[in-house]
């Protein structure tokens, strides 16, 4: 059999159809994500008019049926003939790619989005979408439908109040492209209108929920990103009063830097350019970063704060215990990759440096008392680096795979290849037996730590790593940690959470996963971190055993029986209590076992919750547990 390869093997795909084709090169995925990134797009759009100055509102509703609505209060799209399609501008807009008013011809001089795809691919990826534009005293309506299809020509639907402008979009997902899900999640948008409106100060989000009963929450941050430190920081404990708030421009690139210190051991940095988040930075936080530690390096000296005989202080010395927000707008930003992760303009480097330098030196100079205060912190933070470093040499390998904790040691796994190899960590030494007998082991490696490992959102460096069983997870992924963390060496393509499903193992998972969260992020980010889902319930009857993840499962199978059958219900106590057999079919043979991949989609929301879940600060807690716990639906999994 031969596969021709001629003329007709190219395929030429006409307007929007390429869209359709090939979805997840335009919005990443189809699944959730990809279903609420449509939203961003659109409201990208109206954020657009806003940096412009000419919107200060925006609206986005839910409607019944999980349509979405996005109105605001801008100039509203052209609706005039567009000279190269023939066809309106707003047809023009929503259905040919690469059609907009971003690409230099004086609409936009700073702009997010897909950059005159956004509106186009929502189109195509819709089953309906409406738009109406208000100017000149007129409503203009267009409909879509099957994937961008307009069913007429924009026409004048009715009258308006001539000073009314603006734009009104109505779109509907498509169940052939979105086959996962269809339904909007609240917390997800909520999350990112507010983010949205900490970094335009003064513009107005409303967001509403018209699916049950209606919800109506209204977004306004006059004090813009100051105010985004302000949340971040509420259950870190400041420990100075002042939010340094530093605005500046220079060649048409304007910077906001707002930032505050607290008492945790944890630095939490976070940049956008043009409302875009850049999770790995770039060169307006490298100039940030540059200035922030020769400034205090520089104030600490001159002070008498920092000795002679004392090391300056390092990067991750200044900011240890930092919330930072870095945003700037910049009319030709050019981002490495496709994903738009992280800002690569070289001349934003030295901007950023001079105008945040310049003014936090004046804040520190103006401040003495919060200066003097930031400084102490750094010094702390420095004698621990040292401390630090010692105990950082107990995890590096000195030959073989020999663990610093001598009461359970590593089972490794005979395969060399770490895409292929997995690890489970496991919940004392009597679930380690039986997982160590019920593995593979060819790919899978078995780690037994002893109960409850130390939180490390409460604890420096130098504790962490004095600590034996987080010494012995480091040594067993092989990546190092802190600076010297280096993803390429990562022994293991699957590090799996394998506790018991109760109470205890919740907490002991949540404690590696606060752990993961704050010293191993990447791995997270990257998608290897697992927590496996031992079953809670086992039904036997005959010479059948069925094993249930929780009530509602249990609940659905017994139903499903017929009602003479004789059953037996057991709850599971612990992995230590399965045999190997048991364990090897039901959570870690890979046709059979149920992982759940712990993701990252939303970082700053994740720096919200670890504080308030695992922080000193009891009270916060205590109050986030009652409001939470009757919409928790499946405590088991």
């Amino acid at each position: 059999m031969t596969n021709e390869y001629d003329s007709s093997s190219i395929q030429v795909l006409e307007g929007l159809e390429a869209v359709r084709k090939r979805p997840g090169m335009y919005i990443g995925t189809t699944g959730e994500r990809g279903l609420h990134h449509l939203v961003w797009e659109i409201i990208d759009n109206s954020i657009d008019e806003a940096l412009a100055g000419y919107a200060s509102a925006i609206e986005v509703i839910i409607e019944k049926g999980n349509a979405i609505t996005v109105i605001d209060n801008g100039r509203g799209i052209p609706v005039g003939i567009n000279s190269k399609t023939k066809k309106s501008t707003v047809e023009t807009v929503y259905t040919t790619l690469h059609a907009g008013g971003k690409f230099g011809g004086g609409g936009y001089k700073v702009s997010g989005g897909l950059h005159g795809v956004g509106a186009s691919v929502v189109n195509a990826l819709s089953e309906k979408l409406e738009v109406k534009i208000y100017k000149n005293g007129n409503i203009y309506y267009q409909k879509f439908i099957n994937g961008g299809n307009p069913t007429k020509d924009l026409e004048i639907i009715d009258e308006c109040d001539k000073n009314r402008t603006g734009t009104s979009v109505t779109f509907k997902p498509d169940p052939l492209i979105f086959t996962e899900t269809t339904i909007f999640n609240y917390d997800i948008l909520k999350s990112r209108i507010r983010e949205l409106a900490f970094l335009n100060r003064g513009l107005t989000i409303t967001l509403i929920d018209r699916r049950d009963d209606e919800k109506k929450e209204i977004f306004k941050y006059d004090n813009g990103i100051s105010e985004y430190v302000v949340l971040l920081n509420k259950n870190k404990n400041p420990i100075h009063e002042t939010i340094i708030d530093v605005v500046g421009i220079q060649d048409n690139i304007s910077l906001e830097v707002a930032l505050q210190y607290n008492e945790s051991y944890n630095s939490s940095i976070y940049s956008f350019v043009n409302n875009i988040t850049t999770p790995e930075g770039g060169t307006h936080e490298e100039g940030v970063r540059r200035a922030l530690t020769r400034v205090l390096n520089k104030y600490a000296s001159t002070a008498n704060l920092l000795k002679q005989n004392e090391e300056p202080f390092s990067g991750d010395d200044v900011r240890e215990g930092i919330t930072m927000i870095i945003s700037i707008k910049h009319p030709n930003p050019q981002f490495d990759g496709q994903t738009k992760t992280k800002l690569g303009n070289t001349e934003v480097r030295s901007i950023a440096d001079k105008i945040f330098s310049e003014n936090f030196e004046r804040f520190l100079l103006e401040n003495p008392d919060q200066a003097k205060k930031i400084i102490e912190k750094n010094l702390t933070a420095a004698r621990a680096r040292v401390a630090a470093k010692k105990a950082r040499e107990l995890t590096r390998r000195k030959g073989g795979l020999e663990l610093t904790n001598q009461w359970g040691k590593l089972t490794d796994c005979s395969s060399k290849d770490a895409s292929l190899c997995e690890i489970f960590i496991v919940e004392g030494d009597s679930a380690a037996g039986p997982a160590k007998q019920g593995r593979n082991s060819e790919f899978q490696a078995v780690l037994p730590i002893r109960g409850k490992i130390l939180n490390v959102e409460k604890a420096r460096l130098d504790k962490v790593l004095s600590n034996e069983e987080i010494r012995s997870l480091i040594t067993a992924f092989g990546t190092g940690i802190g600076e010297e963390f280096d993803i390429s060496k990562l022994r293991y393509n699957k590090i799996i959470i394998m506790t018991d499903a109760d109470v205890d193992g919740a907490h002991i998972r949540t404690l590696l996963l606060t752990f993961f969260y704050r010293y191993f992020k990447p791995l997270i980010e990257k998608g290897h971190i697992y927590a496996a889902q031992p079953p809670l319930f086992k039904i036997s009857y005959g010479k059948t055993n069925k094993y249930v993840l929780n009530e509602q499962e249990l609940n659905e199978y017994l139903d499903s029986l017929s009602p003479e059958t004789k059953y037996e219900i057991t709850r599971m106590k612990g992995l230590g209590e399965m045999d190997a057999r048991e364990l090897r079919e039901t959570t870690m043979h890979v046709d059979s076992r149920i992982l759940v991949k712990i993701t990252l989609e939303d970082a700053i929301l994740a720096d919200e919750i670890f504080p308030l879940l695992m922080g000193e600060e009891v009270e916060p807690r205590r109050k986030f547990i009652e409001d939470n716990a009757l919409n928790v639906k499946n405590l088991d999994v």
